[in-house]
């Protein structure tokens, strides 16, 4: 086993965070890749947002008036290490499904990911907004329909963490550290 360095997860963090980079990594999964509104169009079906921000609204009673109800928005920052949220094409509006994505970090066990994941779980079990990118603030940004999760490990990511992801019933893909470099240097020389 390889131990995973923090330059690993920068990689592919940053390849997941362009949206050629989401796709191909939808197409390692092809049951999240069939959620795209438009194959056709792929690259204008979806949105990334990493290590993403949503504003949840927390409804609390005025101590005045306890009739009364206030409802704060608070940002928070979510676990997770991506947010890829479909949008249909032609309305340039965001659709119901929303993949979370979590990369194995460097020194991370299988409770630790996995937690992660619940306490997304969690802060998404609530009324919230996504904070958009700049270029999509435009979009109504609204809680989604189906919150799914999508796991990405390395190659070197030990056997208990892949064995538990499979146990729980999680998707997971295994991701090789040369695919990774060979993508984003093919995409270097083509700029």
């Amino acid at each position: 086993m390889t131990s995973i360095k923090k330059s690993d997860y920068e990689t592919l963090l940053a390849e997941y965070s362009t949206r050629s980079g989401a796709i191909a990594l939808l197409k390692q999964h092809r049951p999240y890749l069939e959620v795209l509104p438009s194959i056709r169009r792929p690259e204008q079906s979806l949105i990334t947002i990493p290590l993403p921000v949503v504003r949840i609204r927390r409804p609390e009673l005025s101590l005045n008036n306890p009739l009364q109800v206030k409802t704060p928005r608070v940002a928070t920052s979510l676990s997770c290490d991506l947010a890829i949220l479909m949008c249909d094409p032609e309305w340039k509006i965001k659709m119901g499904t929303e993949i979370i994505v979590f990369i194995h970090r460097p020194e991370e066990d299988f409770s630790d990911l996995v937690d992660r994941w619940r306490k997304t779980q969690v802060d998404l079990d609530r009324d919230y907004e996504w904070l958009m990118p700049p270029n999509e603030q435009h979009m109504i940004s609204e809680a989604g329909e189906e919150i799914k999760p999508l796991f990405v490990v390395f190659e070197g990511t030990g056997d208990r963490i892949k064995q538990g992801l499979a146990g729980a019933g999680f998707p997971y893909i295994v991701q090789s550290l040369n695919s990774a470099l060979e993508s984003e240097i093919s995409e270097m020389i083509s700029d």
